[in-house]
């Protein structure tokens, strides 16, 4: 068994003070005994205007976020899914929100970037979000090896299709990373329904990593964050503010579940 993590927070616009409560959460999560480290969409800056991200943006390998993400990582000897970084798009308005992965000797192993964008208009609380409009979506489809298993990678709204998931099950995975900052509308509806049935059909443990609180810029996420069995149980949760969630991940019950209930083998639509 693994114990593995997920960091929530309440990020605001200073990248400086956003990276010191990360880095004072991954210590306690590994003083916890946890060696993977999910962190939440959005970690190191929840901005004042969507395009605070962009005039921070990074080059792939290059820059402070990211040099922080390798040195937690070989500081505290565990792997850490470093939540999103805003790196280099195609166009200087935009970003790719990139999720990256770090080894624990604190080398990048991995990167998603966000497929599906949060074009959205919430009636009830008059929220707007364009995501498109400074963020660049991503197209591949990843499932990287690590010593815990097939470690699949999503961001937040991509919770949201489940053909996504069903892909990274074609490509083995058995654990799934969910860096998040769900809406506290959105999140009341619909958060807990969709993290507990992406495990179910997938029959993989979620590792949901979620913004939960308010925000300097207004803006409340519901927060949440937890971590989920392949058999749809929530192992740990933590409501709101900022903390940790921890709990084990067990290969053997991955194999058992799916031996037991081979649900997966029995698709007839692909």
């Amino acid at each position: 068994m693994t114990l593995v993590a997920a960091v929530q927070m309440a990020s605001g616009p200073n990248v400086g003070a956003n990276l010191i409560e990360a880095g004072r959460l991954i210590q306690k999560s590994a003083e916890a005994g946890a060696t993977l480290v999910v962190l939440p969409e959005n970690f190191a800056i929840m901005g004042m205007q969507e395009s605070d991200k962009v005039a921070i943006r990074e080059q792939p390998g290059k820059g402070p976020i990211q040099n922080f993400l390798a040195e937690q990582a070989a500081k505290w000897d565990v792997w850490i899914v470093g939540g999103t970084v805003p790196l280099q798009a195609s166009t200087p308005d935009k970003v790719r929100a990139a999720c990256l992965v770090y080894d624990d000797k604190g080398v990048c192993v991995g990167r998603y970037d966000k497929i599906h964008l949060f074009d959205v208009h919430i009636e009830e609380s008059g929220e707007n979000y364009t995501e498109s409009e400074t963020i660049e979506a991503g197209s591949d489809v990843v499932v990287l090896d690590t010593p815990f298993g097939k470690l699949g990678l999503a961001i937040c709204y991509d919770l949201r299709f489940p053909e996504l998931f069903r892909a990274m099950h074609d490509k083995g995975v058995e654990i799934i990373a969910l860096p998040s900052a769900f809406t506290a509308i959105t999140g009341r509806a619909h958060w807990g329904a969709l993290v507990r049935a992406r495990a179910i059909e997938n029959l993989s443990y979620v590792i949901a990593a979620a913004q939960g609180g308010y925000h300097i810029n207004g803006r409340e996420t519901y927060g949440h964050s937890m971590i989920v069995d392949p058999w749809g149980n929530v192992l740990d949760r933590l409501p709101q503010g900022s903390g940790f969630v921890i709990a084990d991940v067990d290969r053997r019950l991955t194999t058992s579940t799916r031996r037991n209930f081979p649900a997966l083998k029995h698709r007839r639509i692909r």
